[in-house]
C-alpha cells in the first residue's frame, strides 16, 4: 500500500464546502495537487437533482453515478477515456457507472492541458491517482461514522461500501451527502498494482459509439444560432505579404457580409512557442455559409509583394529567442544545396567523448552514410477551424486544439481581455499530431468575432492547410563509424542539421556505449513555417541512426539484433559519459521481446525480408521488426512486430491502436511523403498531389507486445512511429540489395515504380 499526502488545506477545503443534500461533488486541482506548497482547492458541492457542468470535478450521483471530467484535449489517443480510468481504479466504482465528459479549459484546477509530447498521462498519473483515492477515504469515513466502526475495517469494491464484521453495507450514492461533510484526510492510500481491476483492462472508447453514428464530436461540427462563416486567404508564397485587394464585387455575391484584412499579432508581442504563424496579415472573407465563403473566395482580387527580412521575439518557456525570416523565394533545390553545403563544413560539437579523430585515424575501416528527408505537411483529416463568440468584455471559443492553456494567453492578449474573461472549450480533434499545437487559427477566429461583433466560425480549405504551413522540418544527417581489423566499433560520428532545426539527440543511444563519440549539429535559416510533427526531430532521426547501425552490424558481420544488444550491454555495464538519457537495461528488454515475439530467426519467416529497428524517446522503448516481400518491384510489408515499454499500460486495446497506428503512419511517411516548394509555393497543396499510405499498402498484420512491469506510465502516442521507418528501410535493403538513403523511399529507389 502506498500513502500519499493530499496537500489540500482542510481549511480550504470547507471553506468550499456547500451542502444541498443527495450527491457529492470532489473538484481537484489534479495535475498539481501532489506537489507540496503548490496544491490549490478542492470544492465540494452537492447536486441533489442534476448534474452542474463544473470544471475539473468528479461528481456522484445520489443514484451512485460517477461523472469523471476528463482534462486534457482529446486528439484520437483516447486520453478521455484513460484518463478517467485512472480516477475511476482508486475511487473503486464500477467502470459501468462512469459518465465522462470532456473538461472546458481550466487554469486554476488543472496544468498541463495540452496535447503534447506524450506526456498526457505521465503528468496525470499521480495526481489522478489522488484524485479517486481521496473521494474514496472520504465515502469510506462518513461510513465509519454512520456505522461506529473502524474504518479500516471497511472495504470498498465497485462503488459499494461494506463492513463484514456489521452487515452493513451501503452504495456510494446513499453516502455521498454524508461523506461531503467529512473533512479532507491528511493523507490517503493508492492500491498496489497487483490490485487493479480498471487500469491494464481494455475499455472502449467512451466516444467510439458517437464516432461511428456521425454524432457532432467535432469543431467542423459547432453550429450556433447568428453564426457567420469566414474563411481566410493568404499569400500563395513564402516570403510574400498582402499589397492591396479589391473586395467589391465579391461583396455582392449572395450571401457575403464582409471582406476585410486583419493582422493576427501586433508587432512588439512578445510570441510564446505556438503562437507562430507564417502570414501575420490575412484578408477574411465572411459570409453565411462555407459555400459562400469559399466560392467569394475564389474570385476575390489579391495583390501581394515579397518581404523584407523579417524578425519576432519569442519567450521559450520563459527562455527569449528572436526567430528570424529571411526574406526571399525559396526552392527544394536550394534547400537541398545549402544543407549539403553545411553539412561538409564542421558543426556545432555537442557532444564528443574519448579521442574520435584518432580512432577514425588509425581505423582499418571506415563507413560513412548520409540520410535526409523532405519537409511533410501534416494533414489531419479535419482541417483547421474554430468558433469564437467575442463580446466587450467576454470571449468565448470553442473547437479544436491541442494548446488552449497556453493559446489563452496569446488570445487575451489579441483582444485586449484578462485571461478570466476568456473560456476556451475543447472538442474531439479531427487529427492533429503536432499541427494543432500551433493555434493561430484559434486567434484568428477570436479577432474576426471582436472585429464583426458576432459568432464566426473560421474555416480553412485543405489547400489553406497545406500551403499555410506548419510543416515537419526538412533534416539532412550525416554518420561514420570507425572499426578495427576485428570488426569491433571504435569510434562514432554523427553530423546532422535542418531547416530550421537540427534533428540531433546527442545523448541518446548509441551515445555512453562507444569510447570515442562525436556530435555536431547545423541549421538553416527559412521564411517556411516548421514545427512540431508526430514525435518531433525523432521521426526522422531514429530511421536514419537506426538504419545506419544496420550497416555497421553487416561490415562487422554480426546479427542486427546481437549488434545492438552487444553496444547497450556496455551502456550498461560501464558506461561513457554521464548524460546519457536512456536505461540501457529497458532498452534492451524491448529488443528482446520482439527478437523472441516475431521469431527473428525461425525457419517459419523464410522468404520474407526482415528489417529491426529500436528507439526510445518520450520516456518509453519501442523495438520493431518488419517483414515484407516483393511483388515483382513493389514492397508488400506483411507485418510489423512491435516490442514496447512504457510502463503500466492504462488501457491496452488504445496503447495498440496507437502502436499499429504509429506503424502505418511511419511506413506512409518514410515510403511516400514530401512536400516541395518552388518559389516559395508549395507544389503539392492537396491529396492529388501529397502521397499518402493507401490502404492496401498497409502492414498485413500489425502484433504489439508490452513489457509487464509497474513502472508509472510513459509516453505512447509518440513512441511507436520513429524506429518503424528504420526497419522498413533495413527491409528493403535485404529485399533489394540496395540500401535507402533518402526519404520518400519511393523516389530513392529507381527500380521500384509507385
Amino acid at each position: 500500500m502506498t500513502l500519499v499526502k493530499t496537500q489540500i488545506g482542510r481549511r480550504a477545503f470547507i471553506r468550499n464546502t456547500s451542502l444541498a443534500g443527495g450527491g457529492l461533488v470532489l473538484g481537484f486541482s489534479w495535475l498539481n495537487s501532489c506537489k507540496p506548497e503548490q496544491a490549490k482547492t478542492i470544492a465540494v458541492m452537492e447536486m441533489p437533482k442534476e448534474w452542474f457542468e463544473m470544471n475539473a470535478f468528479l461528481k456522484i450521483g445520489d443514484n451512485g453515478v460517477v461523472t469523471i471530467m476528463s482534462p486534457n484535449p482529446e486528439i484520437g489517443q483516447n486520453v478521455k477515456t484513460s484518463m478517467p480510468m485512472i480516477v475511476a481504479e482508486e475511487l473503486d466504482v464500477d467502470w459501468n457507472d462512469v459518465i465522462v465528459e470532456q473538461a472546458a479549459l481550466n487554469t486554476e484546477n488543472f496544468s498541463w492541458q495540452v496535447a503534447g509530447g506524450s506526456r498526457s498521462i505521465a503528468n496525470g498519473w499521480p495526481a489522478l491517482r489522488m484524485a479517486g483515492a481521496t473521494a474514496r477515504a472520504m465515502l469510506v469515513g462518513a461510513a465509519a461514522e454512520a456505522w461506529q466502526v473502524p474504518a479500516l475495517e471497511i472495504t470498498t469494491s465497485e462503488g459499494v461500501i461494506s463492513h463484514e464484521a456489521s452487515g452493513n453495507s451501503a452504495g456510494y450514492g446513499e453516502m455521498a451527502a454524508a461523506a461531503a461533510k467529512m473533512e479532507v484526510p491528511e493523507e490517503v492510500a493508492l492500491k498496489e498494482p497487483s490490485q487493479f481491476k480498471i487500469i491494464g483492462t481494455s475499455r472502449k472508447n467512451v466516444d467510439g459509439k458517437n464516432i461511428v453514428t456521425g454524432k457532432p464530436l467535432f469543431g467542423i461540427d459547432v453550429q450556433r444560432e447568428g453564426m457567420l462563416i469566414a474563411t481566410p486567404v493568404h499569400p500563395p508564397a513564402f516570403g510574400m505579404k498582402l499589397k492591396s485587394f479589391d473586395a467589391e464585387e465579391v461583396k455582392a455575391m449572395p450571401g457575403i457580409r464582409d471582406v476585410f484584412s486583419i493582422k493576427l499579432y501586433d508587432e512588439d508581442y512578445a510570441r510564446g512557442p505556438f503562437d507562430h504563424t507564417a502570414f501575420n496579415e490575412l484578408v477574411i472573407v465572411l459570409g453565411e455559409s462555407t459555400w459562400q465563403v469559399f466560392q467569394a473566395k475564389k474570385a476575390l482580387k489579391v495583390e501581394w509583394e515579397p518581404t523584407a527580412d523579417q524578425s519576432y521575439s519569442m519567450s521559450l518557456f520563459g527562455n527569449p529567442m528572436t526567430i528570424n525570416h529571411p526574406a526571399g523565394s525559396e526552392n527544394s533545390e536550394t534547400h537541398w544545396e545549402e544543407m549539403e553545403a553545411l553539412n561538409a563544413k564542421k558543426g556545432n560539437v555537442v557532444r564528443r567523448d574519448g579521442n574520435p579523430e584518432a580512432a577514425f585515424a588509425k581505423a582499418a575501416k571506415v563507413i560513412e552514410s548520409t540520410y535526409s528527408c523532405p519537409f511533410l505537411a501534416h494533414n489531419t483529416m479535419e482541417p483547421m477551424n474554430f468558433f469564437a463568440n467575442v463580446t466587450e468584455n467576454h470571449a468565448e471559443l470553442l473547437g479544436p486544439t491541442q494548446t488552449p492553456e497556453w493559446m489563452e494567453t496569446a488570445v487575451a492578449a489579441r483582444l485586449g481581455l484578462d485571461k478570466e474573461n476568456v473560456d476556451i472549450m475543447m472538442t474531439r480533434m479531427g487529427g492533429g499530431f503536432g499541427r494543432r499545437l500551433y493555434g493561430h487559427f484559434m486567434v484568428e477566429a477570436a479577432a474576426i468575432s471582436q472585429k464583426v461583433g458576432a459568432p464566426v466560425k473560421l474555416v480553412y480549405t485543405r489547400e489553406d492547410d497545406m500551403s499555410q504551413g506548419t510543416y515537419r522540418p526538412a533534416y539532412l544527417a550525416t554518420y561514420r563509424a570507425a572499426l578495427d581489423e576485428e570488426g569491433n566499433l571504435t569510434a562514432f560520428h554523427i553530423r546532422a542539421g535542418g531547416i530550421p532545426e537540427s534533428p540531433l539527440f546527442a545523448n541518446r543511444f548509441p551515445a555512453g556505449a562507444i569510447d570515442n563519440y562525436l556530435a555536431e549539429d547545423w541549421t538553416v535559416e527559412t521564411n517556411i513555417t516548421t514545427g512540431a510533427f508526430r514525435a518531433p526531430r525523432s521521426n526522422f532521426i531514429a530511421g536514419a541512426e537506426q538504419a545506419f547501425l544496420d550497416e555497421i552490424a553487416e561490415a562487422a558481420g554480426k546479427d542486427p539484433i546481437e549488434f545492438r544488444l552487444e553496444l547497450l550491454k556496455r551502456a550498461q555495464e560501464n558506461p561513457v559519459g554521464e548524460n546519457n538519457d536512456y536505461e540501457a537495461l529497458r532498452y534492451a528488454g524491448v529488443l528482446e521481446l520482439v527478437r523472441e515475439k516475431s521469431g527473428w530467426n525461425g525457419a517459419e519467416h523464410e522468404g520474407k525480408h526482415r528489417g529491426v529497428s529500436a528507439y526510445f524517446c518520450h520516456q518509453s522503448y519501442v523495438a520493431q521488426v518488419l517483414d515484407l516481400t516483393m511483388d515483382g518491384d513493389k514492397p508488400v510489408v506483411d507485418r510489423v512486430c512491435t516490442a514496447i515499454d512504457c510502463g503500466i499500460v492504462i488501457n491496452p486495446d488504445a496503447a495498440t491502436n496507437l502502436a499499429q497506428g504509429g506503424a502505418v503512419d511511419g511506413i506512409g511517411h518514410a515510403m511516400y511523403s514530401q512536400l516541395t516548394f518552388k518559389d516559395g509555393a508549395p507544389e503539392q497543396t492537396n491529396f492529388d498531389r501529397y502521397r499518402l499510405i493507401r490502404h492496401s499498402e498497409a502492414p498485413k498484420k500489425i502484433d504489439v507486445h508490452f513489457v509487464e512491469n509497474e513502472i508509472d506510465p510513459t509516453g505512447m502516442g509518440e513512441p511507436p512511429f520513429p524506429p518503424v521507418m528504420g526497419a522498413l528501410a533495413n527491409a528493403i535493403y535485404k529485399a533489394t540489395g540496395r540500401r535507402r538513403y533518402h526519404q520518400p523511399f519511393i523516389t530513392d529507389r529507381p527500380e521500384i515504380v509507385g
